[in-house]
């Protein structure tokens, strides 16, 4: 039988947990403040008063901001941006990246000096909001979709996880009558779950939270996006939107504060949920992507 040594903590193990821990605090208390405010009935509501616990739990806020036009227009607009663009983002990214483990392939240098290239340059925001307006996608959906549908950093972590896989498995499909899209699709994939778990969580992640694109593409408020709507209630004055159309319309029934702290929960609730299930294949697929440079 064999026994392992327990490593004996110094006093700087001791003081970098201690700092460790004491950031950590720090960093929920926001968190912890917003859930609390966004829970406290309106009835015992106190401007300017930190909250740990609410004083007395209430559902009124959410009642107010569910009921409201605004955000679940802009809750279906988060909703369709992500579902499309994550599935466009696997499938344009995955299949660029294998095609670029083709050494074969005619122009493969070209395209690989193309994609590390939009690595180091970027064009920047006027000139893709004057190339977003001559498509004619200025209000569309499709504006916050199209620029992003891979970047060069996605493809050549995906192209070096692809390149990890035994070159005999694609070998022995093609002998048994495999067409190359067969071998994508059979071999390949199934095999890149762990690294399609990773990016689709990276993708999906990135759709959620889209502020700048959705700020300067789209002007018309019912297509809002729930992070532009936060930034209106939040930042400006007159909470846009989300007064229009409550209880009765009379904004004064549930607190301002109350109904902003309740929108940002909304906002990070369904990350917050998705993301446990997803980080065993999450931390997998990332470290398998980076084994082989």
């Amino acid at each position: 039988m064999s026994f392992v040594a327990k490593k004996k903590l110094t006093m700087f193990d001791y003081v970098n947990y201690s700092l460790l821990a004491l950031i950590s605090i720090v960093c929920l208390f926001p968190f912890i403040y917003v859930f609390s405010v966004s829970f406290t009935d309106p009835k015992v509501y106190i401007p300017l008063k930190f909250y740990l616990f609410p004083d007395k739990w209430s559902l009124s806020a959410y009642k107010y901001i569910l009921s409201t036009n605004s955000f679940i227009h802009a809750l279906k607009s988060t909703v369709f941006v992500t579902v499309i663009g994550t599935i466009l983002n696997l499938i344009v990214s995955f299949s660029f990246a294998y095609v670029l483990t083709k050494k074969t392939l005619p122009g493969r240098k070209i395209l690989l000096a193309a994609v590390i290239f939009t690595l180091v340059f970027n064009a920047g925001i006027l000139p893709s909001y004057l190339l977003i307006k001559q498509l004619g996608l200025l209000n569309s959906y499709w504006s916050l979709i199209w620029p992003t549908l891979t970047s060069a950093w996605s493809l050549l972590v995906i192209k070096s996880f692809l390149e990890s896989h035994p070159p005999e498995l694609e070998e022995s499909a093609r002998i048994d009558g495999c067409t190359e899209i067969g071998v994508f699709l059979r071999i390949i994939i199934p095999l890149s779950m762990p690294a399609i778990a990773a990016f689709m969580l990276f993708f999906a992640v990135s759709h959620w939270n889209t502020y700048f694109n959705a700020l300067i593409y789209i002007s018309d408020s019912k297509k809002w996006t729930l992070q532009v709507l936060i930034k209106s209630l939040v930042i400006d004055s007159d909470s846009t939107g989300v007064g229009q159309a409550g209880a009765g319309g009379d904004d004064r029934i549930v607190p301002q504060e109350t109904i902003r702290m309740a929108a940002i929960m909304l906002a990070m609730a369904p990350i917050l949920l998705v993301y446990p299930f997803l980080q065993k294949h999450f931390a997998k697929g990332v470290m398998l992507g980076s084994v082989k440079g």
